[in-house]
């Protein structure tokens, strides 16, 4: 919470915690730490206070009724919102931004209108209204909740056009068979410093949390010669607020759409394993979760490898992790174990093709060399004869070339399927 503060640009100058079975359903703490809140509040001449968990706007109307109307009171959500915001930079972020407030702030509205809450009811609220009930603030209320409607509706629209647009896209990059890798990772694990040292791409990589929102894409050859593309995503974080997956759908689908996951953790990080099971808890909330991972600990020259305690850390980590291996995206070092490691997964994932091309469809030929992996070529007299292991969605085009071997331990496309 303190790093999402400072990210904020909030000076933290202290924290008060309490441990409850069950929070207060009027202002989250208990009446004693709320009391002792308030004068630290006091003593620190602090203007703000930033809690943890989401409030509701009864509790959020309570907390400041008792730390008083100049104290702002901001809860994760508020705070994480306000993050995004001001690093969104595209129109596709800024729009999905802006839904997630507008979707946050509208049960909270009637905080707007306090000061209206006893004003002139009778005619004023209608020939039914009584005494109190419907004065001039439930009037604005009522306006302000239209009008914000009326820009939810409208940003929903927006996002179902930009949603369209990325199924486009994403249709035109399955047609070319390209294997897309999506880094996802804890905000700040170094997922977009990765993306540019393996694709030399120059995005916006500092030294903050959501520093980047917009998913950037782009292409790269491993050591094996095949081309994928790249995909840097939106970092979690614990409890993300339901509000950002909600609205940021149409990015977070380049995450179940992909052909495998490279999940960076942070391994120089004292809650790694804390931060990595949050990164899991949201791919299973995307239904991502079945998905293929290949894991990269990431800034391992901020460890001292000397260290056997880190050497212990890291080998327990792997062993707990699939496809595991130790990077660092600043220097480059481990970067062509893990291009290895991504060759390897994606092979397992492709399908066997045993096959006679006739040197008439030589394209065939290139074909399974730049988008499979090639385990042997034989030139014969009627063709080449050609063993490899090809995308699911090109192996159909070998089917009448598939040679009658029934003693090969290759399954045709069709039984495949």
């Amino acid at each position: 919470l303190t790093l999402l503060a400072q990210t904020a640009g909030v000076q933290v100058v202290g924290n008060v915690t309490q441990r409850l079975e069950t929070p207060n359903p009027a202002t989250l703490i208990g009446t004693g730490k709320l009391e002792d809140l308030h004068m630290l509040v006091l003593e620190l001449g602090a203007n703000a206070v930033i809690f943890d968990d989401e409030l509701s706007p009864r509790q959020q109307r309570e907390l400041e009724s008792v730390l008083g109307q100049e104290v702002k009171v901001i809860d994760r959500t508020a705070l994480i919102l306000d993050i995004f915001a001001r690093h969104a930079r595209t129109r596709e972020g800024s729009v999905q931004v802006e839904l997630a407030q507008y979707e946050y702030r509208l049960p909270r509205l009637t905080r707007a209108w306090t000061h209206l809450a006893r004003q002139a009811g009778g005619r004023a609220g209608g020939a039914g209204g009584g005494v109190g009930v419907r004065g001039p603030g439930e009037t604005q209320l009522e306006v302000d909740r239209r009008e914000i409607g009326r820009r939810i509706s409208f940003l929903k629209r927006q996002l179902q056009e930009i949603r369209k647009h990325r199924d486009q896209y994403r249709r035109h990059r399955r047609q070319g068979a390209i294997p897309v890798i999506a880094l996802v990772g804890y905000t700040n694990a170094g997922k977009s410093t990765l993306l540019n040292a393996l694709t030399k791409a120059e995005v916006v990589a500092e030294n903050q949390l959501f520093a980047t929102l917009d998913p950037t894409t782009r292409r790269a050859t491993l050591r094996s010669g095949h081309t994928v593309l790249f995909t840097d995503t939106v970092g979690f974080i614990q409890k993300l607020p339901t509000e950002l997956i909600a609205a940021f759908r149409a990015t977070l689908e380049e995450v179940t759409e992909a052909t495998l996951l490279v999940h960076v953790v942070d391994a120089a990080h004292g809650n790694m394993d804390e931060q990595a099971a949050a990164v899991e808890e949201v791919l299973e909330d995307l239904g991502a979760g079945d998905k293929t991972i290949v894991t990269a600990f990431n800034k391992i020259d901020l460890l001292d490898m000397d260290d056997e305690h880190v050497r212990d850390r890291l080998r327990s980590a792997g062993a707990e992790y699939p496809h595991a291996v130790a990077i660092s995206a600043r220097t480059g070092q481990g970067l062509d174990q893990l291009s290895d490691a991504i060759d390897q997964v994606l092979r397992e994932g492709m399908v066997p093709v045993d096959a006679l091309i006739p040197y008439a469809h030589g394209e065939l030929v290139a074909l399974a060399h730049s988008h499979g992996f090639v385990d042997q070529e034989e030139h014969t007299p009627a063709g080449t004869h050609l063993i490899a292991r090809m995308p699911p969605e090109l192996a159909g085009r070998y089917t009448d070339y598939w040679l009658p071997n029934e003693s090969s331990s290759t399954i045709r496309p069709a039984e495949q399927n």
